[in-house]
């Protein structure tokens, strides 16, 4: 058993990164909070922890554990900024992220839009192979087929690369030779196969959340390698830790190969408190909302439990309308969560409508009240002028 009694629980968000230190010899809680620094967060963490340090100077010595929650992961989807990425699929399957489940989710408007796909269809190619529902192979992959098809995609310059082949799920040779093809090729560029991300049947489902870890993963690996190194340059000996969307931890390796699984870690670990707190003072039913500069999100807590789905959407075109996301199928904690927090910006839609999100002016420059630099017009320069007048 360690000897070790602090325990340091880290949130980065797209504007604010917040600090909540544990002593678990007495239960003295404090806790800190500093602006993102969007070029390198881990910038911020070394900020916080020293402000912590300053008040808890033992803090570096007897630190036993980091966990760690952010909601990065999820803005960089909803504002789409992740990677460059590509798909390698199985001949026929090019446009199933458009296709889906075939199901409009407001039918009788003319006008309904669809999330675009994270990859633009020409980055999307494909191979001549076939593999049964039960496994067995119907049309073999030609490993110089797949050379060529593989150096068409290199030459687009996409930084991650997503295979998903049909029934990979029961076969996955196909993939496995596709990947050991790109690693031969192109052996620092990011690669996601369906087989290690979601070895499920529901080729949308797959392919979908597939595209989704690829899309994520440079900037996410480079994000928790940085976060590591920094943590130990400034003395930590402490272990770190994930958060889930599920909401469990998990390591950083684990989160760095498969992003998608912490696409809901921020916003997780505060409806995980909720629960807690929920049952610490009997309170089974409640509604959690936690909103943050970005992204604001909500859950229901019933009977003392916050639900866990199997599937979710992020980044939905009409907020409350099923089926107007990005369908993602991973375990995570039943909540909702759209684009809008204090530093999304307002704007005039197509429609002549007032239109908030899902760009937001983030920690830099930040709203145009911060006096950063920022000049797009958001909701806390909306607060701050709504409580001058009142």
């Amino acid at each position: 058993m360690s000897d070790k009694f602090y325990r340091l629980g880290c949130d980065i968000g797209g504007t604010f990164t917040d600090f909540v230190l544990l002593n678990d010899r007495t239960g003295e809680i404090r806790i800190n909070k500093c602006l993102t620094t969007p070029s390198d967060p881990s910038d911020a963490v070394e900020q916080g922890i020293r402000e912590l340090e300053a008040k808890t100077p033992d803090i570096m010595a007897n630190l036993d554990e980091v966990i760690h929650g952010t909601t990065l992961v999820i803005n960089s989807i909803i504002e789409r900024k992740g990677a460059k990425t590509g798909l390698i699929t199985t001949k026929g399957f090019r446009d199933v992220l458009e296709l889906g489940r075939e199901i409009r989710y407001a039918p009788y408007d003319i006008f309904a839009e669809f999330p675009k796909p994270l990859i633009p269809r020409r980055f999307r190619l494909e191979v001549d192979e076939r593999v049964r529902s039960d496994g067995t192979v119907l049309k073999p992959l030609n490993r110089e087929e797949a050379k060529k098809v593989v150096d068409r995609l290199l030459k687009t310059e996409v930084e991650s690369i997503a295979v998903c082949l049909l029934n990979s799920f029961e076969n996955p040779a196909h993939e496995i030779m596709i990947k050991e093809i790109i690693q031969e090729q192109a052996p620092d560029i990011s690669i996601s196969i369906s087989y290690e991300v979601l070895p499920q049947i529901r080729e949308y489902e797959r392919t979908s959340t597939t595209v989704t870890n690829a899309y994520v993963k440079p900037l996410t690996g480079r994000y928790l390698s940085m976060l590591s190194e920094r943590l130990g340059s400034i003395g930590s000996t402490g272990k770190l830790f994930i958060m889930l969307s599920s909401g469990g931890i998990t390591s950083v390796e684990t989160a760095a190969e498969f992003p998608v699984r912490i696409i809901e870690s921020g916003p997780t670990a505060a409806v995980i408190s909720g629960q807690y707190y929920g049952k610490l003072f009997n309170i089974p039913e409640m509604f959690c909302f936690d909103m943050g500069g970005t992204t604001a999100k909500s859950c229901l807590i019933q009977r003392g439990v916050a639900g866990v789905v199997p599937t979710f959407e992020v980044g939905r075109v009409q907020r409350f309308m099923k089926g107007s996301g990005l369908t993602i199928q991973v375990p995570v904690v039943d909540l909702m969560e759209i684009g809008a927090g204090g530093g999304s910006i307002a704007k005039v839609s197509k429609m002549g409508t007032l239109q908030v999100g899902p760009e937001s002016s983030g920690a830099d420059p930040g709203p145009i009240c911060y006096g950063r630099g920022g000049l797009e017009p958001g909701i806390t320069d909306a607060d701050l002028i709504f409580w001058a007048v009142k």
